[in-house]
């Protein structure tokens, strides 16, 4: 049933109900979950976290992910996952969208949305995907100034501080970020784009004690690892940002191939949620039962008076 029904709405805040699944010794798995359906599908699951990737939002957007969408924008993905799902989320916080002040005005807006995570990158605008080349990258104390901006703005929102620092700067320059950026309040780091099971655990190996966020992105630069894999090689978190809406795609592209060519979905039934398993998915007989005990039909007793 969506969250949003029962007696069992969290009374916590996202940011220490996030920090607490950390605590556990074993891996946070997060996989990309920008919408309400694909969160309820993912709680179903048996998922306790979500990730929301800036790419996955654009791209439903029909946009690139080059740092154009808004802090409001973001809010209204954020707002509807947590409303399905009730569960704590890490999202993607681009750059910030600006310099200090637009980063704290971000993580309040986050905060107050639901988010129980943010990371920030230290790219320049228009970003790019990690795992692209020709990235550049903000001066590491600018970064760092955004880093002490979202902790001093914040509540309870984790704050992880994501450097692309690797393809450019080398391991040396990334270590040498990161710990700038935990110097300036961060409580964790995402090295970005690592190319190699050695580059991740010279990483992890580098910073002793510091939890660290792995992504594992398919057709990218990263081989592909396994939550345990990753556990293994010292990293507290993982995501699959944007596999969810690749999956998507790839259907309703066969989808639409299919109507155009049979001249109907006929052929693509078997392929489908069937409409009781949709209803199940966002709970619509308990929404139903719910309105029933809410709204009582009041009958009239008599004629109002002609005034």
């Amino acid at each position: 049933m969506p969250y949003v029904i029962g007696a069992d709405v969290p009374d916590e805040p996202a940011g220490l109900r996030f920090r607490r699944l950390l605590e556990r010794p074993q891996i946070l798995q997060m996989p990309g979950a920008h919408l309400g359906i694909s969160a309820l599908l993912a709680k179903k699951q048996g998922f306790e976290a979500l990730y929301l990737s800036g790419a996955a939002m654009t791209a439903t957007m029909g946009l690139p992910d080059l740092g154009m969408i808004t802090v409001d924008e973001v809010c209204f993905y954020i707002r509807q996952v947590a409303r399905a799902a009730g569960l704590p989320m890490l999202v993607d916080g681009d750059t910030g969208y600006g310099e200090a002040l637009n980063v704290m005005h971000m993580v309040r807006a986050f905060e107050e949305a639901g988010a129980g995570a943010v990371h920030l990158e230290d790219q320049l605008l228009p970003k790019k995907c990690g795992h692209l080349n020709d990235k550049k990258l903000a001066d590491a104390h600018d970064m760092a100034a955004k880093v002490a901006a979202a902790r001093k703005a914040r509540k309870h929102l984790y704050i992880i501080a994501r450097t692309d620092a690797a393809a450019s700067e080398g391991m040396d320059g990334a270590v040498a970020r990161a710990k700038l950026y935990l110097e300036a309040g961060a409580d964790a780091i995402f090295p970005e784009a690592l190319n190699t099971r050695e580059m991740f655990e010279e990483f992890a190996r580098r910073m002793p004690g510091v939890k660290l966020l792995a992504n594992m992105t398919e057709f990218g630069r990263t081989p592909f690892f396994t939550a345990e894999e990753f556990q293994a090689m010292g990293y507290a978190m993982v995501i699959w940002p944007v596999s969810h809406l690749r999956v998507a795609a790839r259907a309703m592209e066969e989808l639409y191939l299919s109507i155009k060519e049979n001249g109907g979905t006929h052929k693509m039934v078997d392929r489908m949620q069937t409409r009781a398993e949709l209803y199940a998915t966002i709970g619509y007989h308990d929404y139903e039962a719910l309105d029933a005990t809410l709204v009582k039909t009041v009958i009239p007793t008599a004629m109002p008076q002609r005034g």
